[in-house]
């Protein structure tokens, strides 16, 4: 016997209240078993795949892709007895055919006789018959087409008079059913050409010629359609956002919702921005010697399975910094008036995605080797850009790295993560004159900025912090010594 259980939305994690359905990994009809992922989604910090939590069939999908939802809101309807036997007492097409004809006298709750009941000899009510009487308990034919095809087959079997009627509607939806792969668009060769020309796509347009041909005129009108944004958008562009928004009449502007990771950013930067004080000092460090290394590195054996970065030399560096100056990992709680001193290092690493800025950290990363560093560096880059970070990845951070070096940016005045005091900023490695050992010489140089909340980080301690990760990276074996 059938049985429906709704699937409701789950707290992906850190108390979220809702979620973004992205793409269903199932559709109606499909059978599903425990723990197969049916749906992704979009959390505001990360995508999340939810796996079925029962064995069946899928019956219903409760929200659309793109649709905003709200934990504990039903998202699907799985039947997890499809093979079960149907109701004993359930009613069969001679039930159907006795149902129409109620009206002359048997009560709608009465049992229904056995055995076939002839339909009447006039054509309306065999047609009733089979659209639209309704057994209590069970509602109209109309509303389980799925069963239509098999009561009106019951039907003709049991009707003279009636049979070809009834034949007729088993066969409509047959003739109705598409072709595959849809219809062809009809052109003549010059509005194809035409259409090539105006870079207009044909199947985008709607035809007003005899027979459903395209027009000359209809291909010049989409064309118009078209200019205004091409001149604000080019079609050879990467524009995602285009397809997460709606374009305004002109096409010159596209609103795109906020939510998700961009929401929740936002949101968070805000008010770092506006509850902690900032402050940023900066460094220019000669890093030759960590250019060689990396170098070396490269050459190594053991380190043949990683890819080394000047990066990787300056997240250690950063933990070395910390482990000199624990105070620096720490957190303000406004709510009780007190600072959390933290003796771990979760080191977060500020990734660009397309989705937006994410802050994923890795755990415990004052324990790790520099070899063991680098393998967690490059896990945690290849989850972002794929877009498979966990919430939980993205929670607990203590200090954070962002590297804006790789754009080719110089320094900046990075905004903390909410709940730490500390965020250093790489800068670009360039080869510059730079003065050594009494003579100028080309050499690696690069900028480091490091922004702290002075309520409990005063510019003594962010200096020597910063003064610290700057000798690490100008003297490497520093490391050695204080590691």
């Amino acid at each position: 016997m059938p049985q429906f259980e709704q699937f409701r939305l789950p707290d992906a994690g850190e108390g979220l209240t809702e979620a973004d359905i992205v793409e269903w990994r199932v559709a109606v009809g499909d059978r599903v078993s425990v723990n197969q992922p049916i749906v992704e989604i979009e959390t505001a910090k990360s995508l999340v795949e939810l796996p079925s939590p029962w064995d069946g069939v899928v019956t219903e999908l409760l929200a659309e892709p793109g649709q905003t939802v709200d934990v504990g809101t039903p998202i699907v309807t799985i039947d997890v007895d499809p093979d079960g036997p149907p109701p004993a007492d359930g009613p069969g097409p001679a039930e159907v055919a006795g149902q129409a004809v109620s009206d002359a006298g048997v009560p709608d709750v009465a049992p229904p006789a056995e055995g076939p009941v002839p339909a009447a000899a006039g054509a309306p009510e065999a047609a009733d018959a089979g659209s639209g009487a309704v057994l209590v308990g069970y509602g109209t034919v109309e509303a389980t087409p799925s069963r239509r095809a098999r009561r009106t087959a019951g039907t003709s079997s049991g009707t003279a008079a009636g049979a070809p009627a009834a034949a007729a509607p088993a066969a409509a939806p047959r003739t109705e059913e598409p072709a595959p792969g849809g219809a062809p668009v009809l052109a003549k060769p010059p509005v194809r050409k035409l259409a090539k020309d105006l870079g207009v796509d044909l199947a985008t347009v709607t035809p007003t010629g005899p027979g459903g041909i395209v027009t000359r005129e209809d291909v010049l009108a989409r064309a118009r359609e078209n200019e205004p944004r091409v001149l604000a958008t080019y079609p050879t562009d990467d524009q995602p956002w285009l397809a997460q928004g709606t374009v305004s009449p002109d096409g010159r502007s596209t609103r795109v919702p906020v939510r998700s990771v961009r929401k929740r950013t936002a949101e968070a930067m805000v008010a770092s921005a506006f509850t902690a004080p900032h402050v940023s000092v900066f460094h220019t460090v000669d890093v030759t010697k960590t250019m060689r290394l990396v170098e070396r590195l490269r050459t190594d054996r053991e380190f043949a399975d990683v890819r080394v970065t000047p990066l990787l030399v300056a997240a250690k560096a950063l933990l070395l910094a910390v482990r000199r100056h624990p105070e620096i990992n720490a957190s303000w709680i406004d709510e009780t008036q007190e600072i959390v001193y933290k003796h771990y290092v979760n080191l977060g690493i500020a990734a660009q995605t397309p989705r937006g800025l994410i802050v994923p950290n890795i755990k415990d990363a004052h324990r790790l080797s520099l070899h063991e560093l680098a393998v967690a560096l490059a896990d945690l880059t290849a989850k972002a850009r794929a877009g498979t970070t966990t919430p939980a990845e993205m929670s607990d951070g203590t200090i954070t790295i962002t590297n804006v070096g790789v754009f080719g940016i110089d320094t900046g005045t990075p905004i903390l993560n909410p709940g730490e005091s500390a965020i250093l900023a790489f800068g670009a490695i360039r080869e510059q004159p730079w003065v050594h050992k009494g003579r100028i010489k080309k050499r690696h140089v690069t900028q480091l900025a490091l922004s702290f909340d002075h309520r409990l980080v005063d510019g003594a301690l962010g200096s020597r912090v910063l003064a610290d990760v700057a000798a690490v990276l100008e003297e490497p074996a520093y490391g050695l010594i204080w590691g």
